[in-house]
């Protein structure tokens, strides 16, 4: 008889530095921490502070731990999967908010699949829900384009052919670009989208010093622009 395979947690993170996680992740997450054998992360050091916050069998810095980020070749997934196809319990964590959105996991998730494993997901804080629950922007249609090109030409071309398909489904349309980069993406918001756009802009979402503003883009040209430098930030947009 085959031994019985492990599970592997799809687990909920922060979206910023939280003193107490527990206003933000539900009790169950918790439950499964304390079961875990290891977890797989996307950086070491985001890895073992999502586990100093929760008791764990051995010691946060004692926890087996494996890397899943942009880097990792295809062919490590049967690796990391191992020792749950052993019969183990680990856990798949981005660095904020929940894996596979924004974040390479699905990769881990469909070979896991494949190999028979148990899949558990726990319900956590997303950017793209929370921003598009409070932009007053259609939520009935919508899509995430993750992150566009960084070349200035490219990402206007990409604006463009977005902004054309929202005006033929009517659905919003969701992007984003790393904090250090955000002043870009909003320039070339601005720059592309027709002034009748509605754009919404949205940083440090769950934090204290949260944002969120929607209006026209025609609107935004003529206001103070929010500083995002280096601030969460998820932009959406509906014709």
């Amino acid at each position: 008889m085959s031994k019985k395979r492990g599970t592997l947690l799809l687990l909920p993170n922060l979206l910023g530095e939280h003193k107490h996680h527990q206003p933000f992740l539900p009790a169950s997450v918790d439950k499964a921490m304390a079961n875990l054998d290891g977890l797989i992360a996307e950086s070491e050091g985001g890895g073992r502070r999502f586990l100093g916050r929760f008791e764990t069998k051995k010691a946060a810095h004692l926890m087996p731990m494996a890397l899943l980020n942009k880097h990792t070749d295809d062919s490590d997934l049967d690796f990391l999967l191992e020792p749950v196809i052993a019969g183990e319990r680990w856990g798949l964590v981005s660095d904020a908010g929940m894996p596979c959105i924004a974040d390479p996991g699905h990769k881990l998730v469909s070979r896991a699949r494949n190999q028979g494993v148990n899949i558990q997901a726990f319900v956590g804080p997303s950017a793209v829900t929370l921003a598009l629950m409070q932009s007053g922007l259609p939520g009935q249609s919508f899509t995430f384009h993750g992150y566009l090109d960084r070349d200035v030409a490219r990402r206007g071309e990409s604006i463009k052919q977005i902004e054309a398909a929202a005006k033929k489904t009517r659905a919003t349309q969701i992007v984003i670009e790393a904090p250090h980069r955000n002043g870009h993406l909003m320039e070339s918001l601005l720059e592309v989208l027709d002034p009748k756009t509605v754009l919404c802009v949205a940083w440090n979402l769950t934090l204290p010093d949260q944002g969120l503003v929607t209006q026209p883009v025609s609107v935004w040209k003529r206001s103070d622009l929010p500083n995002l430098h280096k601030k969460p930030a998820i932009f959406l947009f509906a014709t």
